[in-house]
């Protein structure tokens, strides 16, 4: 990021290693302990994602919380308040619900089965194309009625009507695992990938064609390879070589789908 100008990304999408819930092996020149350990520089990079954020641009910020002995971290909230001091809007607080699978959280607590999706604004958001894919219950088209005023007299009044489908809530649930999260196989050698429909769905609601994308923990490509799909310019950085291969083999196989 210290090679970009100010004001350069439209949105930043990316889930960054967050407390101790991942080992992340392989990094390079010592920084290997660091990341097993969550202790990357994080208020550097957020001051760094606001100085190139564009204005009305938009951060999303995909991060969880570890329970240590019945007491849960809460580093996510931290950081959502830091990027406030650092000058970004919160401007929604989204949940991204994943179906339990397996063994999660301890038995002394309901099951375990989201994290957060903070989303960030440098200003009110300069794009918002709302994804409208949850049926109504009804459709309707629009009607004429009338409305009594205190007055006594008659108000005459047009309502909308109700297409088929609505805008979603902010509560988004993905199914994931092997076959769910990607059916790349190779996506899977990194311990924490997200759904890609996730990625594709963000970089649908806060940004137009053409528009550039910042993944500035990249893993093995999953923002990259969805920026491709809905025709979005991408940057990433990842300090992993490991990750940095699976990505690179992600990105060129999509990139020959298209073409």
């Amino acid at each position: 990021m210290a090679n970009m100008p100010d004001n350069f990304i439209d949105l930043t999408l990316t889930s960054p290693p967050y407390d101790n819930m991942r080992s992340y092996n392989n990094c390079i020149n010592g920084i290997e302990e660091k990341f097993n350990n969550h202790s990357f520089p994080f208020e550097d990079i957020a001051r760094e994602l606001f100085r190139v954020t564009k204005e009305g641009g938009v951060l999303v910020w995909v991060v969880g919380d570890e329970t240590i002995n019945g007491n849960e971290t809460g580093n996510s909230f931290r950081q959502a308040l830091f990027f406030k001091e650092c000058g970004f809007n919160l401007f929604d607080t989204m949940i991204y619900a994943k179906p339990p699978r397996g063994s999660v959280g301890n038995n002394k607590t309901y099951w375990q089965s989201f994290e957060y999706m903070f989303v960030l604004s440098k200003g009110q958001p300069k794009t918002i194309n709302l994804l409208k894919d949850r049926e109504n219950k009804e459709e309707r088209a629009g009607d004429r009625g009338t409305k009594r005023l205190h007055n006594g007299e008659l108000l005459n009044l047009k309502r909308k009507g109700y297409g088929k489908f609505g805008r979603r809530t902010n509560i988004w649930e993905y199914p994931i695992g092997k076959g769910h999260s990607t059916k790349d196989a190779i996506a899977f050698k990194h311990p924490a990938i997200f759904p890609e429909k996730l990625a594709y769905d963000h970089i649908l609601s806060w940004t137009n064609p053409g528009d550039l994308v910042y993944d500035p923990m990249m893993g093995s490509g999953t923002v990259a390879k969805m920026c491709i799909l809905a025709n979005r310019n991408f940057i990433g950085s990842e300090i992993n070589e490991e990750y940095c291969k699976i990505a690179n083999i992600r990105i060129s196989q999509q990139m020959l789908h298209i073409s």
